[in-house]
């Protein structure tokens, strides 16, 4: 797979204590990818060269393309005069399945979002996640966000992309990934989680940003009972969550945090089971 430069330095002056002064920094890479499947575009994305197998596979998977990532069957990255294709081969029912759904796409109706061919579908039903039993103490919550803070390499370098982590009880973050774009974040973790045979229901998806209703849905859609923000959440989002029995915890700063739904999947602290707080 060709390598591609993540970030860039450039020249920039900075205003330090009253006074301006020439300087460098490092700033992310942001590049259109396309997501092609036998041949033909799909959906074009601006975001960061990296993890681009994770990346293909997890955009698959949330947008319903396929179910699994064994019904992938080639993924090509290509390198483009002004960006990166990426060609993804499925199984013959999934490419059958996603011809058949192009052909509906071609009508007058509409609404501008990625794949999406009208209002209904996008406010899609979420997949319920209520039969999930795993549960968080309040210090594990804060314990995710921590480490996920500490195992952002770009983001320390540039100051300037999202992550997404997944959180797995007795195991810390099993696996993280950055993106100029929070949605990318995701997939690529979704991807990344999905193509190493970790359960979406065995952890929590953790992430930088706020929580959208799409972040909601690509959560639910690997099926984890929860996710986690340092940002706050939309009252969609929040609908979404609660309709599909998800844990939607958010604003976490330090040791305080806010649940929006999904409270009873929370453990109290180690303090209050003592009775002391």
């Amino acid at each position: 797979m060709p390598d591609f430069p993540i970030h860039t330095k450039v020249a920039k002056s900075a205003r330090r204590n009253g006074r301006l002064a020439d300087g460098e920094r490092f700033v992310p890479e942001e590049t259109p990818v396309a997501f092609s499947y036998a041949g033909s575009t799909h959906a074009v994305m601006m975001a960061t060269p990296a993890d681009l197998e994770d990346f293909a596979t997890g955009f698959s998977l949330t947008e319903g393309i396929i179910s699994d990532p064994a019904e992938i069957e080639t993924i090509e990255v290509l390198a483009e005069d002004k960006g990166i294709d990426l060609q993804i081969r499925l199984a013959d029912a999934q490419n059958d399945a996603l011809t058949t759904r192009r052909r509906h796409m071609a009508g007058p109706v509409g609404c501008g979002l990625c794949g999406i061919e009208s209002i209904e579908q996008a406010v899609r039903v979420t997949p319920s996640v209520r039969s999930s039993s795993l549960t968080l103490m309040e210090e594990q919550v804060v314990e995710a966000v921590r480490l996920l803070n500490g195992q952002q390499p770009l983001h320390m370098v540039t100051r300037a992309v999202h992550g997404a982590g997944f959180y797995v009880p007795g195991q810390g973050l099993i696996a993280v990934r950055e993106d100029v774009g929070r949605h990318n974040a995701l997939d690529k973790l979704v991807g990344a989680a999905r193509r190493a045979g970790h359960a979406g229901a065995a952890g929590a998806v953790v992430v930088t940003s706020r929580v959208s209703v799409e972040m909601v849905q690509k959560t639910a859609i690997i099926g984890s009972p929860f996710i986690i923000a340092i940002s706050a959440p939309t009252a969609l989002a929040i609908r979404t969550a609660e309709d599909a029995g998800m844990t939607l915890i958010a604003l976490v700063r330090g040791e305080d945090f806010e649940i929006f739904t999904g409270a009873e999947r929370i453990v109290p602290g180690t303090e209050r089971r003592l009775g002391n707080g």
